[in-house]
């Protein structure tokens, strides 16, 4: 219903959480659908503080189910967040650094081995790293020590990358293309687990993201830029040695408006 796999965590969250509380969120866009979704479901209240960069159809699709949304400068957005919680009495969900929110992503990595009980490589996009992690760790712990797992990233917004040189969690200016795989800093959770289970991570360049949603497109896939990565890394060629092997490779997310689409033709 909401076109990409956060709904996965985020009612794992509010699962977890009493009923008919009131939550705010920090989101680009899918986590806030998703967001909106399960406030709905749950009988919550709710706020997402967007950027000002995020698509318009997204936030337009949150308003519809109850949602507020308020949009502000990516460098304000905790900011806001931090009024909601102290004047407002809401209570904040993380979009990615969160143990509910990974268990329930990790969902995914066992329906991977539901189809393929020991696959070779598994490629997965990585924002701020919370599906990658609960991927991850899904798998490796179901006993596929084998099984390679990569995360891929935005060259322009690389902080697990980065995050795994100086061997932290790590902030930046992250700007790309594909604006769900670019926040400002990796999760302190993802980041160790993704140390513990992830074989590492590559990069690809945002013409790489825009090439792969138009091959995925005349394929007959709708795939949003943030949803494409992990093919455009299969595609350029960014992890080696995978011909002759079972490759998982994961598409997130749907996201993406008729208006969008006419910049990825050929």
């Amino acid at each position: 219903m909401t076109g990409s796999f956060k709904i996965r965590g985020v009612a794992n969250q509010f699962a977890r959480r009493p009923t008919g509380g009131c939550f705010v969120t920090i989101s680009a866009g899918n986590y806030g659908k998703s967001f909106a979704y399960a406030s709905k479901h749950f009988g919550s209240k709710g706020k997402v503080v967007m950027p000002e960069t995020a698509p318009e159809n997204k936030s337009i699709f949150i308003q519809s189910l109850g949602v507020e949304v308020e949009r502000a400068p990516t460098s304000c957005l905790i900011n806001v967040v931090n009024r909601c919680v102290q004047e407002d009495n809401m209570t904040f969900l993380h979009s990615f650094d969160d143990l509910d929110l990974i268990a329930g992503h990790a969902s995914l990595g066992m329906e991977v081995l539901e189809v393929m009980p020991e696959p070779d490589v598994v490629v997965v996009c990585c924002g701020g790293g919370g599906l990658l992690a609960g991927v991850a760790a899904a798998i490796k712990l179901s006993g596929c020590s084998k099984t390679k797992i990569y995360g891929v990233e935005p060259e322009g917004a690389c902080t697990m990358y980065k995050s795994f040189i100086e061997k932290k969690p790590v902030e930046m200016d992250s700007k790309s293309i594909a604006s769900g795989l670019a926040p400002p800093f990796a999760g302190r959770l993802p980041y160790e687990l993704c140390q513990r289970y992830v074989e590492g991570i590559v990069l690809v360049s945002d013409e790489e993201i825009k090439a792969a949603v138009s091959t995925l497109y005349r394929s007959g896939l709708v795939v949003e830029p943030s949803g494409s990565a992990a093919f455009a890394a299969i595609v350029n060629n960014k992890i080696l040695e995978l011909e002759g092997k079972d490759v998982v490779c994961i598409l997130t997310g749907g996201n993406i408006g008729k208006s969008e689409l006419l910049n990825f033709q050929d």
